[in-house]
Order: structure tokens, then C-alpha cells, then sequence
């Protein structure tokens, strides 16, 4: 070790004993990724305070090896503090999963004290106080990578450009996946379509992508027999989202368009599970749909079948659902939000999926979409704010695509307004 790695040991020894007293830096566990056992579950309690604990002392050792001084460390961990609690609002972290050997807190933060939990962690520090390193120009990059699907979903936002003829080549898509690699992301979070409809597509994808990048795959649960979610994982794979927007099979297939929809979704989180891969449900929530009583339903399944996160979206009037009047009720919300804040923070729920809602932080804060944090990339190769603000700017294809990015973060969302921390 040369004196000035020793001279930064030091320091960050003696600042971890002022922000977290009698603590050794080096203690077993702080490791995160070394967690032992392969089960999908979920952590409170004794358990998730411990976790929170060395979660903490992962992004102090990540601040400390950027910032190097003491007095400028604790005040960016600080800044990332209020970043969290501008999230989450005055609650703090209350659960984990652990999979595979890892934790994730929530949805679109990596795993904890893996690469892309480095990076992730590197790149909000570096929106408080520039630094010297490279880092992530986004947290989040949904890629649309075809246009095929065997489904009629009633609230479908690619509605327009299903099942015609592709316009992106595998070529064309390994240009892209390379360009939002070369501006950093912490996920890319694979769609469609279906992207299971074109599994070699999205293999040979996932072997772009290096180990400094989560991968996640948005589905149907369609085609995830227990051989693709084998090689999925083993390409680098780290979860999967399946849609289902009801916990009654008949009321699903409805939703979906089709009579197999409800078994593919059980059948694909079965697959997953076993695989070691997160699994998440993702809710369309709509009007017709929300009431108590089907929440804590819908809930119930979900811890039944083992998945870690449920992620709630909100219907907008896009796609399938254009010109409709689906935008929810004041009182909708409402449920929604006590939802949220049930699951995730009721002791009664603490062995519950991790609950993540979305525009609730969105109404509070801002957006964090439109080219600031997360970016959609259509089934065309196009620029869009997010899956469900439609309007196409221009091709992440075209020599120009740096600057449409840029405009749009400028222009930030016209619904929520700009993320404000």
C-alpha cells in the first residue's frame, strides 16, 4: 500500500467511526454479493436493518474513494440522503429482497454492493459535484426490441406498431444497444412487443452487455419455459417483469386478449424463480379494478408465488387506450397510495413483495424520465420520454441522437414537470 492509498484507508477509517461509532470498515458481510443462499425473499426486521447497515457503509466506501476528503464525503452522503427521502418521502428503506445472493431495495436500483450498484451510486454523487470519473449517463433504458406479439392487451401503449413488419434488423440493434452502453446506464430493461417471441434477438443482446450493467426483461410471461430462463440467466440475465393485471385467471385472459395469458404468467415466475433470476408482477392499475379488497387479493398472490417486487403503473391514455378516459380518480390514487404505504411499511405485510409506485414520486417531485435519469427507445429505433409520453423525436440511430436526448431533458416532462430533489 503507498502513502497515499494508506492516507485514504485512514481517512475513511476515521469517518466511519465518526458517522457510524465503534464499527469496523472491513466487518464480514460488507460484501454484499456474498450474501449466503440462493432462496427468493424477502428481509425485515433484525435482518433488514443489518442490510440497511452495510448498505450504508457501501456508498460511504464508494463516496470516500471519490471524494477522498472527509468534510466533502459526508456532505455528498448527505445530499444522496435527501435525494432518497425526496423519494421515498419520510420513510426509510423498510425491506429487501435478497436473490441469487444479492439485495435489492427497490426496482431500479442495482444490486447492492455489485458493479452496477458502483456506478449507480458514482453517477448521483456525480449530479451533486462533478468528479473525474466516467459515469452512467442514465439509470434506466427501456430498449423495445420488436414489434411482435402474440396478445391483445386492452391497455397496450405499442398498440399502433404491433405485429408489422419489423423496422429494426439484429445489426441495427446491436448499434443501439452499444450507443446507450457507451453513455452508461445502471439497467436496460429489454421490451416489445414480446421480446420472447425473438429470444435469439434477445440472447445475443444480453452477451453485449458487460458486467458493470444490470439487464431486465419486460414480458407477458409468454415463451419462458424453464430452458430460455436457464440461458437467459446464464447470459447475464438479472430479472424479469410479468405483467399481470389481475389475480383472477378469467379477468386477466380478458385483460390480455388471450386464453393461455394467466398460465404463461405463472408458469414464467415459476421458471424465474427457479433460475434464480428477481421476479416482479407488474399491475396496470385501472378504476375498474382498484378497490381494497382486490389490492390485498392481488398481494396475496404475489407472496404466494414468490416474487420480490410488485411494481403498480398507472393507465394512460396512449396506445390501445387513445382517446379513452382512463386516467384514475382522486379517490383511486388514494387506495393505491395506502397500498403502498401498507405493504411496504405495516408490520403486518413485512414478508410481502416489495410494493414500487412510481407516480406517486412522479406528483410529488417531478418526472425522472425525459431523457434526466431513464429514456424509451420504440420498437423503431425512435426517442421517447417514457413508454407512455408518445412522440417521436428522432432516431437513437441518427449522428444527431446525443442532441435530441439532451432537448428532451431540457424540455422534461410535459405532464410532471422536471425531477426535483
Amino acid at each position: 500500500m503507498n502513502q497515499n492509498s494508506a492516507l485514504l484507508k485512514d481517512k475513511g477509517e476515521a469517518l466511519i467511526e465518526k458517522v457510524m461509532p465503534g464499527i469496523e470498515p472491513s466487518m464480514p458481510g460488507m460484501e454484499l454479493h456474498t450474501i449466503k443462499g440462493s432462496d427468493q425473499k424477502i428481509i425485515s426486521g433484525f435482518h433488514k436493518s443489518r442490510m440497511k447497515f452495510w448498505m450504508r457503509l457501501q456508498i460511504l466506501w464508494i463516496i470516500i474513494k471519490i471524494y477522498k476528503y472527509p468534510v466533502r464525503s459526508i456532505q455528498i452522503l448527505k445530499e444522496l440522503i435527501h435525494l432518497r427521502r425526496s423519494i421515498l418521502g419520510e420513510h426509510s428503506i423498510n425491506k429487501f429482497s435478497v436473490v441469487d445472493g444479492k439485495m435489492y431495495c427497490d426496482l431500479y436500483t442495482p444490486a447492492i454492493g455489485t458493479k452496477p450498484f458502483r456506478k449507480f451510486v458514482e453517477t448521483e454523487a456525480n449530479r451533486i459535484k462533478a468528479t473525474g470519473y466516467k459515469t452512467n449517463r442514465f439509470i434506466n433504458v427501456f430498449l423495445s426490441v420488436t414489434k411482435s406479439c402474440p396478445l391483445a392487451c386492452e391497455h397496450c401503449f405499442e398498440w399502433e406498431s404491433l405485429n408489422h413488419p419489423e423496422t429494426l434488423t439484429n445489426s441495427d440493434l446491436s448499434i443501439i444497444m452499444s450507443k446507450i452502453l457507451a453513455m452508461g446506464t445502471s439497467q436496460v430493461q429489454i421490451t416489445g412487443g414480446e421480446p420472447l417471441t425473438k429470444i435469439e434477438r434477445v440472447m445475443e443482446l444480453l452477451k453485449m452487455v458487460p458486467d458493470d450493467t444490470e439487464t431486465w426483461l419486460l414480458t407477458s410471461g409468454f415463451n419462458l419455459s424453464a430452458i430460455n430462463a436457464r440461458r437467459l440467466k446464464d447470459a447475464g440475465l438479472k430479472g424479469v417483469v410479468v405483467s399481470l393485471d389481475h389475480f383472477n385467471p378469467q379477468q386477466h385472459n380478458h385483460f390480455r386478449g388471450s386464453t393461455h395469458a394467466f398460465d404463461w404468467v405463472k408458469t414464467a415466475v415459476s421458471n424465474a424463480n427457479d433460475n434464480q433470476l428477481v421476479t416482479v408482477l407488474s399491475l396496470c392499475a385501472t378504476n375498474s379494478f382498484i378497490s381494497e379488497s382486490n389490492l390485498l387479493a392481488y398481494a396475496e398472490l404475489a407472496k404466494e408465488m414468490g416474487v420480490s417486487f410488485i411494481q403498480v403503473l398507472e393507465p394512460k391514455a396512449t396506445g390501445h387506450y387513445k382517446g379513452r378516459d382512463v386516467e384514475l380518480t382522486n379517490e383511486k390514487r388514494q387506495l393505491l397510495e395506502v397500498f403502498y404505504q401498507k405493504m411496504n411499511y405495516d408490520r403486518k405485510y413485512r414478508h410481502y413483495p416489495i410494493v414500487c409506485y412510481l407516480e406517486q414520486v412522479n406528483r410529488r417531485n417531478g418526472c425522472m424520465s425525459s431523457g434526466d435519469r431513464n429514456l424509451y427507445l420504440d420498437t423503431d429505433g425512435d426517442i421517447h420520454a417514457c413508454p407512455f409520453c408518445r412522440s417521436k423525436l428522432g432516431s437513437i440511430l441518427s449522428p444527431e441522437s446525443s442532441e435530441i436526448i439532451e432537448s428532451l431533458k431540457v424540455e422534461g416532462c410535459q405532464k410532471f414537470g422536471h425531477f426535483k430533489a
